[in-house]
Formats: C-alpha cells, sequence, structure tokens
C-alpha cells in the first residue's frame, strides 16, 4: 500500500491557499547521521517534509513560492551519480524529481544558496523555521545580505519572517482519508505484534527476547521499522516512564509493560499492554490494572467533537485518585487530594497525544490560552497509568513496583470516536484467557 502523489499534490495545494501573495516556504529534508565510522543509521525522513513531497532521499530541500497564482513548487536534490549509486542504490535525480515527484522545476542540491537569491528576491514574507538546520540557517542569512546589497540597486527582500510550523503543523493535526487508511494500518500490525507477544510471553525471557518476537510479528506484516524505541518493561522497571533498556529477565511473579508501536509509510502507531507474566494477575496487579482501565475507559467513551483536551487529563486524575483512596495508596478527601496534585508520585504523565506522522505528534495543545476543542479526523493517544515505585516506603509492600500503563490509538469522527487498535485485549479477563491458552 503506497499513498499516491496525488495525495502530496492535494496537500501542497492547501499549503499554497495557506501562504500569502509573494511569498516563500522553505522546508528541509533530513540528512544521514553516522553511526560510527563510515556505518549510517537506517534513514528517516523529515516529517514536515515528507508530508508535503513524499520524497525519501536525504539532502533535499524544498521551496514553495506564491509569486504567481497557482504556487511553484521547486525540490532541490542530490544529482544523479553512477559511483553512489553503484555503493547506495538509485537516486531519481533533478529529472525524477519532476517526472516522479511532481516537482515543478528541479535542481541539483550544490546550487541551491546560488538560486535562492533568485527566488526571494522581489518576495514580500518568508516562511522558515530557524534552529533546525544550522547549516542552511547560514545559507539563509547570507543570502539575505547579498540582497541586502543588490537592495541598494533595487533588489528586494521579505519584510516578515514566519514559522513554516504555523501552517503545517495545523495542517497535520487534520488526517486526510488516505492518512487515516494508512494509520490504520499501522494500528493493525502492532495489534498483531501485541497479540503475538501475549502468546509467547514466559518467565526466563529477555525484555529483548520479546521485542525480537514483536519485530519479527509486525515485520511479517509490513512494518519497516519501529515508530520509536521499544519499551519493553518488567517488573520494577515499567516505573520508568521511557524505560528503553529491554535487558531485563521476565520473572514469573512480574507484569511486563510492553510500549510497542509500528510505523507504516512513515506514520505511526502508539500502544501499550501491560501484561502477567505468569499469564495471570496477582490480586494487587489486578486492582491496579482494573482502576487504570476505568480510567481508559471512561476517557475514550467522552471523545467527540467538542471537548477540550484538558477533560481527558481531569476524568484520568478523577478516577485515578479515588481508586487510590479505595485501595489505601492514598488518604483524604478526593477533591483535597486532587488540588493538591496528590496523584503526581502515582502518574505523572498526559492522558495522551496527538499521533501522525510523528509519535509524538504536532499541532498545538492551547490556543490562545485556551485548551483546545476536539474536532473530526484528529487522531490521538489515551494512555493513562499508575506507576508505584519499588523504594516508596510509603505504601504497602505488596503495591511496590507495580507499573502499569494502557494505551490505544483513538479517531475522532463526527459522530464520537473509533478506536483504531480495538482489536487488541484489554479486559484482565480476555488478556488472560489469551495467555493461558
Amino acid at each position: 500500500m503506497q499513498i499516491l502523489q496525488e495525495e502530496f499534490i492535494r496537500r501542497r495545494k492547501i499549503f499554497f491557499s495557506y501562504m500569502r501573495k509573494n511569498s516563500v516556504a522553505i522546508i528541509a529534508g533530513a540528512k544521514e547521521t553516522i553511526r560510527t565510522g563510515d556505518s549510517r543509521f537506517s534513514f528517516r525522513q523529515n516529517s514536515d517534509f515528507y508530508y508535503l513531497t513524499g520524497f525519501h532521499e536525504p539532502d533535499a530541500i524544498a521551496v514553495f513560492h506564491t509569486m504567481n497564482s497557482l504556487g511553484e513548487y521547486i525540490l532541490f536534490s542530490r544529482s544523479a551519480s553512477p559511483m553512489r549509486e553503484m555503493w547506495e542504490g538509485k537516486s531519481v535525480g533533478q529529472a525524477g524529481a519532476v517526472s516522479e515527484y511532481k516537482a515543478d522545476s528541479a535542481f541539483p542540491i550544490e546550487s541551491f544558496e546560488e538560486k535562492l537569491v533568485e527566488i526571494l528576491e522581489g518576495s514580500h514574507f518568508l516562511y522558515y523555521t530557524f534552529n533546525d538546520d544550522h547549516r542552511l540557517d547560514r545559507q539563509l542569512f547570507r543570502t539575505f545580505k547579498k540582497i541586502k546589497n543588490k537592495r541598494r540597486r533595487g533588489g528586494e527582500v521579505a519584510e516578515c519572517i514566519f514559522s513554516s510550523d504555523l501552517l503545517l503543523h495545523e495542517m497535520r493535526l487534520f488526517k486526510s482519508e488516505t492518512e487515516i487508511t494508512m494509520m490504520s494500518k499501522a494500528a493493525q500490525i502492532t495489534v498483531e505484534g501485541h497479540l503475538h507477544a501475549m502468546k509467547v510471553i514466559k518467565p526466563g525471557l529477555w525484555e529483548y527476547q520479546v521485542q525480537a518476537e514483536m519485530a519479527y510479528a509486525m515485520s511479517m506484516q509490513g512494518m519497516r521499522s519501529f515508530a520509536y524505541e521499544p519499551i519493553v518493561a518488567s517488573g520494577s522497571n515499567a516505573c520508568t516512564l521511557h524505560y528503553c533498556d529491554n535487558v531485563a529477565i521476565l520473572k514469573k511473579e512480574d507484569l511486563v509493560l510492553i510500549d510497542v508501536g509500528a510505523e507504516y509509510q512513515n506514520y505511526a502507531s502508539d500502544v501499550t499492554r501491560t501484561l502477567p507474566v505468569s499469564g495471570k494477575f496477582s490480586p494487587a496487579q489486578k486492582a491496579i490494572y482494573e482502576l487504570v482501565l476505568d480510567a481508559q475507559s471512561a476517557v475514550i467513551k467522552m471523545i467527540r467533537p467538542g471537548l477540550a483536551w484538558d477533560e481527558m487529563q481531569k476524568k484520568v486524575v478523577d478516577i485515578l485518585t479515588l481508586g487510590l483512596i479505595d485501595l489505601g495508596l492514598l488518604k483524604g478527601k478526593k477533591a483535597e487530594l486532587i488540588d493538591k496534585k496528590a496523584h503526581l508520585p502515582f502518574y505523572m504523565h498526559s492522558a495522551g497525544h496527538w499521533l501522525g506522522l510523528d509519535t509524538h505528534d504536532v499541532g498545538r495543545y492551547k490556543i490562545h490560552d485556551e485548551w483546545r476543542k476536539l474536532r473530526p479526523n484528529m487522531v490521538l493517544t489515551v494512555e493513562p497509568g499508575l506507576y508505584i515505585s519499588a523504594n516508596n516506603q510509603d505504601v504497602e509492600e505488596k503495591w511496590r513496583g507495580i507499573g502499569v500503563r494502557i494505551e490505544d490509538d483513538v479517531l475522532v469522527t463526527e459522530e464520537g470516536s473509533k478506536v483504531l487498535t480495538e482489536r487488541l485485549p484489554s479486559t484482565v479477563k480476555d488478556i488472560e484467557a489469551l495467555m493461558l491458552t
């Protein structure tokens, strides 16, 4: 399943419509990153650049301008090189940038600074995000200086600079039908990986072996890479929110928190399940797990157009605080404990985040100091958790070292919401039934 160029053309048309007349936008692609010596990390394109171009090669820059009524898309990229192709594979070159990626014109990346003077002359506005690419920043400053010198002889330079994020990140927040299809596929691949983990987990496995099992199952479904560094955290490791070492042995009496998601066509899934290594929850584990599940289920039921973002966190804190009181982990009145943020030693993150090309996707949560309201075609995670430190001497020993998070991917629809990962079991009954078969 591929994203057709028509989708990127559609996005560029919208982007042009948001740009001011006589303006230029510059979006840089990602560069290759050295791992060690002459060995490189696997290349992953910059999400903003990919969103508008679909172009997968490193060291490219896209320029968009509205000097005419239709707008023009110019792509600067590596030239085709027989020597590099012999070692690294084919590059599309400038001809391919036009024929395959539908650029209006294309030039070698080496000519970017020279051409930029011509492009920026006469423009009134520039859309560009500084500090993301310091080399490109310096090229722009040199170009400004050249234009300023020419301006004394009649040249013009952009009179106002805006961050390109202002336009692009609002666009990316609302998913198209194509994007929803890709994210649904990423979600289903992720579900298959978690289902496989539920079937193979047993005492004595290493955390990294669980990761390897999931990588195999998900790759067989079409995953090329994880959406983020996998978390397979058993025992008290689950109380470290972004534990990625994955080097402990699974013990029979422990839970294992698995936060693993697939990337498909650059789109992320982000899913967490917490499982009993033995296949059966202990009474204390079950109590904490079901409290977290109650909070997650309540939030998912709330999701609909018009819901303010902070209402989800308020609901989670309300349910978790009351539950912690009932279990004896907190003492006092619920309202007072909420005011004092007494939940923070046990639950210290938000109820979720935007999801898309990035795992923690772009898009503002507040607009003019007011919490954003959900709208159709937004995609978010819902992921409450409880983490009871193994060193917490204020709670009974049976609770210490228990870490639970439950996370699903949710699409906001016209009528309410759709859980993209709903096929993955989340109740104690269903998880135990699957793990013990």
